[in-house]
């Protein structure tokens, strides 16, 4: 479904991403974890056509993408819930969820998702003519994934969905990912939370400095004792 080979990316004099490589299936959950400045972000706004590449190919549905628009890539088909949120604070939630459809023509199918959305995260129905940026961070995580909803993505990219929430919430928001992977969502999960985004995924790429040092099934790099060590606390 989706592929990157040979993606490098840089900031200035800065190799950021060193010749990334990797795959996303249909119907998976491929987490990328690392450190702070281990590239996770730019991967995912390379993708989203946000950040220039130097070299690589990006694929999505057997389609070149490197070289399109963000708008293209999401007409396409990729949604991104951003670090951070990136909410419109001073726009209400209903006006935020409907940004999220802006691109799309078929009215009756955007007011279909948006009750899909409602009834995913009632409380954004409760406060749907409140200002975003008075929403709690658990319930500002909960618009950035509905109103990327709103697109009716086929994949999905998150990331750092559980930063800055509280336990309760971080465990809500791994529930919710869950729940939109298994209503027919691929999801790239980019996540500081390794212990929580491994439990949910199938596979997974850990990258270092830029480069992928290790890749495979979610549940045996979590027994790995070099991934034990350095993301999960020994």
């Amino acid at each position: 479904m989706f592929e990157i080979n040979g993606l490098n990316v840089y900031y200035g004099v800065i190799h950021a991403l060193r010749d990334v490589s990797l795959t996303v299936s249909e119907g998976e959950i491929v987490t990328l974890i690392g450190s702070n400045g281990a590239g996770k972000t730019t991967t995912l706004r390379a993708i989203s056509g946000i950040t220039p590449i130097k070299s690589g190919e990006i694929r999505f549905l057997d389609k070149h993408i490197e070289k399109l628009k963000a708008t293209k890539i999401v007409k396409m088909g990729i949604s991104h819930v951003p670090e951070g949120r990136r909410i419109f604070p001073d726009m209400s939630v209903l006006e935020n969820l409907q940004m999220g459809a802006y691109l799309r023509r078929d009215n009756a199918g955007v007011q279909e998702d948006l009750k899909k959305v409602y009834d995913r995260f009632p409380i954004l129905e409760e406060r749907k003519k409140q200002m975003a940026g008075t929403l709690s961070g658990g319930e500002q995580q909960m618009l950035a994934i509905g109103r990327a909803l709103m697109a009716r993505p086929k994949l999905l990219l998150l990331d750092e969905p559980s930063m800055g929430l509280s336990p309760i919430f971080v465990k809500q928001i791994f529930e919710i990912i869950k729940d939109i992977n298994k209503t027919g969502t691929t999801v790239m999960l980019v996540e500081q939370n390794a212990r929580m985004a491994l439990s949910i995924a199938n596979r997974a790429y850990i990258l270092e400095n830029g480069v992928i040092t290790m890749s495979g099934d979610a549940k045996e790099l979590a027994d790995s004792d070099e991934v034990r060590k350095a993301y999960l606390g020994g």
